[in-house]
């Protein structure tokens, strides 16, 4: 028998008060009972996502947001801004070209933050820019960006600003309503706490007037049905009734807790991992920007990242994330997001040292987690 231990930036791991949530026996969806309970959801996602505004659930993974955000702002023909900082921050093109929507692309450093003055002189240089697309953590590097920068940049401009806020919403101070983020993208499977099954979007006024003169095809994902539906406390289509229950669970044990506590929390999880995996010798991914959600540091040279991985979740039941794209096999990703204290973080140090040692990197045993003590001794 082996205890697995997951340490992934999604699915994260479940509290017991969310599983226990999720076998409860079924209950229909179109009755008084479950419309208290999408109520409360509602407002609970408000509450996190820190906003008046609109506030919808899908049943869909984090990506369904994403292409609701889409398809719901623009039309083919129009043009975004979309900044391509990691994996994530290219999904946004790929669903644009996807309906036809040109995107002009800030490309940024891997490992680095956008500069929101880029946004600004592009935004200058074009004032036929609809909507801008970035992300508050690229969780493929482990990069934060500067939310409230940009929302300065884009507020008093014509365009929209949507945050793919997939791996940070709940982890990361994200202040939509004071910030001028128009729309924001979430999933369950992060700093929500849950599986993954539910996509999460919020819609402010003025992103509403581009949703109403919006072309593009739209079925399922069209926020004009569920904006009519909500108002009569319903959804559109069949919701994941069980993944909802579960969900006020979740939020209500983040509302007990408080935000402010919440975001030290993961602070203090990032900081402590941080200097963990910087005692073992390794290099952080993502110096000036790093994330509170998720670390990526890079390996030495002559360790493979993918075995390393392998290592980890196959032999010792520790589950880490490997790198993407052009990282692959030579980053890894320990998320310390969600419903992750911080023995779980000491455990997977300890872990990840006994496999650089075994694959030959040369480091004193035990500084990594010495080092992540020291910081939650604080």
């Amino acid at each position: 028998m082996r205890k697995n231990y997951l340490l992934t930036p999604g699915p994260t791991p479940l509290p017991p008060k969310v599983s226990e949530a999720m076998s409860r026996p079924i209950i229909h969806h179109r009755t008084p009972q479950f419309q208290e309970i999408l109520k409360e959801a509602t407002n609970g996602l408000k509450y996190i996502y820190q906003t008046q505004n609109d506030v919808f659930i899908l049943a869909s993974s984090g990506t369904g947001a994403m292409e609701a955000a889409v398809i719901n702002l623009l039309s083919a023909g129009d043009t975004a801004l979309v900044v391509h900082g990691g994996k994530f921050g290219e999904r946004w093109t790929e669903i644009c070209k996807a309906y036809g929507i040109n995107a002009e692309i800030i490309n940024v450093e891997w490992g680095k933050a956008v500069d929101p003055s880029e946004i600004q002189k592009r935004l200058k240089a074009n004032p036929n820019i609809k909507a801008v697309f970035t992300t508050l953590c690229e969780t493929s590097t482990a990069v934060t960006n500067d939310l409230e920068a940009i929302g300065k940049v884009v507020k008093d401009t014509p365009a929209v600003l949507v945050v793919d806020a997939i791996s940070g919403l709940g982890a990361i101070d994200l202040k939509t309503d004071v910030w001028g983020c128009d729309v924001v993208v979430s999933g369950s499977q992060k700093g929500l706490m849950l599986p993954p099954g539910l996509g999460f979007i919020s819609v402010s006024p003025k992103a509403w007037k581009l949703c109403e003169a919006s072309k593009s095809p739209r079925y399922y994902f069209d926020l004009r049905k569920a904006k009519k539906a909500i108002e009569k406390t319903d959804t559109p289509f069949t919701p994941a009734v069980t993944l909802v229950i579960a969900l006020i669970e979740a939020l209500a044990m983040m509302k007990e807790d408080g935000l402010e506590k919440v975001f030290t929390r993961h602070k203090k999880m990032a900081d402590a991992t941080r200097a963990a995996v910087k005692a073992l010798g390794l290099e952080l991914f993502a110096p000036s920007a790093a994330s509170d959600a998720v670390t990526a540091a890079k390996l030495p040279a002559g360790i493979d990242g993918e075995k390393l991985v392998k290592t980890m979740r196959d032999t010792y039941g520790i589950t880490i994330a490997g790198g993407q794209d052009v990282l692959k096999g030579k980053v890894i990703r320990i998320a310390h997001m969600g419903f992750i204290e911080e023995f779980d973080i000491i455990a997977g140090i300890s872990c990840l040292e006994k496999v650089l040692q075994q694959m030959g990197h040369k480091f004193s045993l035990g500084s990594g987690v010495k080092a992540a003590e020291e910081v939650f001794l604080k």
